[in-house]
């Protein structure tokens, strides 16, 4: 076969295909017709031989032969991703594109202190955020897509290079009429297990949560889901329960606060710690270094969190 024929163009199709499940909106994502993209794909399906989506009426699926095409498309749009990374590699520090992953329940509260700083110290910067559940980022992280991610918690099934950042506490979150509300302490072993609310599936807060409240998945208890920080605040404003919230989101504050009492819990390690990871091959390693530590003066000066500095640990 003629590498010729074969564009990285055609690669990006076929991985927004794959992620879309759809021909019309992976057209919309590359910015291309939707004839222009299903023709060139099916011209390319022709000339490997190998059926690589079965298009049905009921949508898009890929083929068992199309897995293997999609997983090795990513690696070669990533290497080639990983070409201009080097080429920029001698220019001036922390200048053009960075796309920096955030997971859901950071990017909301973290942003808002770090934009106005990041924009003054590095005007030639432009920061491309994507907000998104921890495995999404993650993967999106080692296929190229993204240049680093700001997450809690290790990624220990993954060969990214871990930053420690900050360290921020989890309090407890109770309506405001909630008899711990005014306690006059809250002990580890207050919190009502059988009234507390979890993040929905893929948000590493809900595993943080069930790590530090095991006891929440002996309760018999119908379990209550929110997708969101925000709609976990607001069904612990209405008195649908209890849970455990970061500081940043406490301090960023909300309309609800006149509704929800927020409580150190003592007797325990509650808190969460977020890192900055990247890719062992990315070629701007020296720009993440340096976004780290413009991050954590940041915070310092803000007094937000507790920043861990270079060579600290992740984990005690």
């Amino acid at each position: 076969m003629n590498l010729a024929a074969l564009s990285l163009r055609d690669l990006e199709y076929i991985v927004a295909v794959a992620e879309q499940r759809h021909f019309g909106r992976a057209a919309q994502a590359c910015g291309v017709s939707q004839p222009t993209l299903s023709g060139q794909l099916r011209k390319l399906e022709d000339y490997l031989g190998v059926e690589i989506f079965e298009r049905s009426p009921r949508g898009v699926l890929v083929t068992h032969r199309g897995e293997e095409i999609i997983a090795q498309a990513r690696r070669i749009l990533a290497e080639a991703r990983r070409l201009f990374e080097v080429v920029r590699v001698g220019a001036e520090p922390l200048t053009g594109t960075l796309r920096l992953g955030v997971i859901a329940t950071l990017g909301p509260y973290l942003v808002p202190f770090l934009l106005k700083p990041l924009r003054e110290r590095f005007p030639a910067l432009q920061l491309m955020l994507h907000e998104g559940q921890t495995r999404q980022l993650v993967r999106q992280l080692e296929e190229g897509e993204l240049d680093a991610l700001l997450a809690a918690g290790a990624q220990g099934d993954s060969e990214l290079i871990e930053l420690p950042l900050f360290r921020e506490e989890l309090a407890l979150a109770v309506p405001r009429d909630h008899p711990l509300a005014t306690a006059p302490r809250v002990m580890a072993e207050d919190i009502p297990m059988e009234q507390l609310i979890l993040l929905a599936e893929g948000h590493c807060l809900r595993e943080q949560t069930l790590e530090l409240c095991p006891q929440r998945l002996r309760e018999n208890a119908p379990e209550l889901q929110a997708a969101s920080l925000e709609t976990l605040r607001q069904m612990i404003a209405a008195g649908a329960g209890v849970s455990l919230l970061p500081q940043l989101a406490i301090q960023v504050g909300a309309l609800l606060d006149d509704m929800v009492a927020y409580r150190r819990i003592q007797g325990g390690r509650f808190f969460r710690e977020v890192a900055l990871f990247h890719r062992p091959s990315f070629g701007r390693i020296r720009d993440i270094r340096l976004l780290r530590t413009a991050i954590g003066e940041i915070l310092d000066a803000q007094s937000a969190v507790t920043v861990l500095r270079p060579g600290s640990k992740i984990r005690d």
